[in-house]
C-alpha cells in the first residue's frame, strides 16, 4: 500500500519541502550565534533574550495555530506563517539594537509556530490509512533541514557572504514557498464523520491523552534538544574527545534520528504505533542512561567507541517519538485534531525553552556529568508519558 494516496502526493511533497526549510530555519540562528556576537558585541544575556523571544513566540503560536486552522483553514494559516517568518528573517540583524532583534526573533517564532502546526495537521489528514508512516517521513524532512542548515551557513560564510545575507536568502525561500502555497490546490480527504445524533462530542480535557501528549512532547523535545546541544561538550569534557571533531557527534545523533524517521515507515507496515512509541522511547532512555554511566568510567578509545554507538542509538530511539505522538493524538481526537495537536506541540516548545536553562544550572552547580545524567531521568518521565498515551489511544 502506498505511503500517501497518489491524489495527495504533490501536496505531500510540497509540505515535505516546507518542513525541510523549516528545519533549516530552526538551526541557523544557533549556528550563526558566534558571528552575531562578534558583529554586535552582545553579551550572552542579550543573545539569550533574543533566543528566548523566538522560543516563547514559537511555542505560543503552535497553540494559537491549532485554533487558527479551525477558523482560517490550513492554507491561510500556512500563508500567515510563511509571510511572518519571511519578514522576520528579512530584517533580523539589519541593526544591532537588541530590542528590534528581539521583536524580529519573535516574528520568526510566530511564523515557525504556524508553519509547524499546519504541516503536522495536514500530514495527519493525508494519512488516510492511519498508519503513521507519512508523519514519520515528514519529520525526517525536519531532520534533513536541521542537518543541512548549519552546513549551508558554514559553506556560504566560507564563500565570503555575510551572515545577514544568509538570513536574507532564507527569507527569499520562505517567500517562494508563500507563492507556492498561494497557488497550490490544498485538496484534503473528507473530514471524519460527526458523532451520531444524540451523542455529546467529547471534550478535550476529559481525555487523559490530551494532557499526556503535552507531557510526552515536553519531556521528549527537552531531552532531544538538550542531548543534541550538550553532546559535543560532554564528550570533550568527560571522554577527552578531540575538540576539532566534537561537532561530528551532533551529526551522529541526527543521523540516527534521520535513519529511524525514514527507516521505520519504509520497513514497518503494521498498525501498532503504540508499541513502536514505547519501544523506541525505551531505547532512547536506556542509551542515554548508558552514556551517563560511561561518563563516570575511565576515558579512553574503547570508552569513546562505546559512547559513540550509544549516541547513534539514542538518535535512533528518539526518531519516531514526535510523529507517532501526533499520529496517536489525531486518532484520539478526530473532530478536534488541530486544537489537540496545537496543545501538544506547545508542550514541546516549552520543553525546548526550559531544558537548556535547567541543564546549564545543574552543570554549573554539580558538574556536567550530573547535568547530563538528568536527561536519563527525564527520559524515564518521557517513556512513562508515552506509555500512558499509548494506553489511552488503544482504549479508544
Amino acid at each position: 500500500m502506498p505511503i500517501v494516496d497518489p491524489r495527495y502526493r504533490v501536496l505531500f511533497l510540497a509540505l515535505f519541502g516546507v518542513f525541510t526549510i523549516f528545519g533549516m530555519s530552526m538551526t541557523i540562528i544557533g549556528a550563526a550565534l558566534p558571528k552575531i556576537l562578534a558583529s554586535f558585541g552582545w553579551s550572552y544575556f542579550t543573545a539569550g533574550l533574543v533566543l528566548a523571544a523566538n522560543a516563547i513566540a514559537y511555542f505560543s503560536f503552535t497553540f494559537v495555530g491549532g485554533y487558527a486552522i479551525r477558523h482560517l483553514g490550513p492554507r491561510r494559516t500556512m500563508l500567515c506563517g510563511l509571510s511572518t517568518a519571511a519578514v522576520g528573517l528579512m530584517f533580523f540583524g539589519s541593526t544591532s539594537d537588541p530590542l528590534t532583534n528581539i521583536l524580529l526573533g519573535a516574528m520568526i517564532g510566530i511564523g515557525q509556530g504556524f508553519v509547524e502546526i499546519t504541516v503536522n495537521w495536514t500530514t495527519l489528514r493525508l494519512d488516510t490509512a492511519k498508519s503513521g508512516r507519512p508523519m514519520n517521513l515528514m519529520h525526517g524532512a525536519f531532520a534533513i533541514g536541521a542537518i543541512v542548515g548549519p552546513l549551508t551557513l558554514a559553506a556560504l560564510l566560507r564563500a565570503g557572504l555575510d551572515w545577514v545575507a544568509v538570513y536574507h536568502l532564507m527569507a527569499a525561500v520562505f517567500l517562494a514557498l508563500f507563492v507556492l502555497f498561494l497557488l497550490l490546490p490544498m485538496r484534503l480527504p473528507p473530514d471524519a464523520p460527526e458523532p451520531k445524533e444524540g451523542r455529546t462530542p467529547q471534550r478535550l480535557s476529559t481525555n487523559p491523552a490530551y494532557f499526556l501528549s503535552f507531557l510526552a512532547l515536553f519531556f521528549y523535545v527537552g531531552v532531544e534538544i538538550g542531548v543534541s546541544n550538550w553532546l559535543a561538550e560532554y564528550f570533550v569534557a568527560v571522554f577527552d574527545f578531540p575538540v576539532a571533531q566534537s561537532a561530528l557527534l551532533v551529526s551522529l545523533f541526527w543521523v540516527g534520528l534521520l535513519a529511524g524517521r525514514f527507516g521505520v515507515p519504509l520497513l514497518y507496515h503494521g498498525a501498532r504505533q503504540d508499541r513502536l512509541l514505547v519501544g523506541f522511547s525505551l531505547l532512547a532512555t536506556i542509551t542515554i542512561a548508558m552514556l551517563s554511566i560511561l561518563g563516570f568510567a575511565s576515558p579512553g578509545v574503547f570508552t569513546q567507541s562505546i559512547a559513540m554507538v550509544m549516541v547513534l542509538l539514542a538518535g535512533l530511539g528518539s526518531s519516531i517519538f514526535y510523529p507517532v505522538v501526533i499520529t496517536l493524538l489525531g486518532n484520539c481526537f478526530p473532530h478536534a485534531q488541530s486544537q489537540a495537536i496545537g496543545f501538544a506541540a506547545t508542550g514541546g516548545g516549552i520543553g525546548a525553552f526550559v531544558f537548556p536553562f535547567l541543564m546549564s544550572a545543574l552543570a554549573d552547580t554539580w558538574g556536567i556529568r550530573v547535568g547530563f545524567a538528568t536527561y536519563a531521568v527525564f527520559g524515564v518521565a518521557m517513556t512513562l508519558a508515552a506509555y500512558g498515551l499509548a494506553r489511552s489511544a488503544m482504549r479508544r
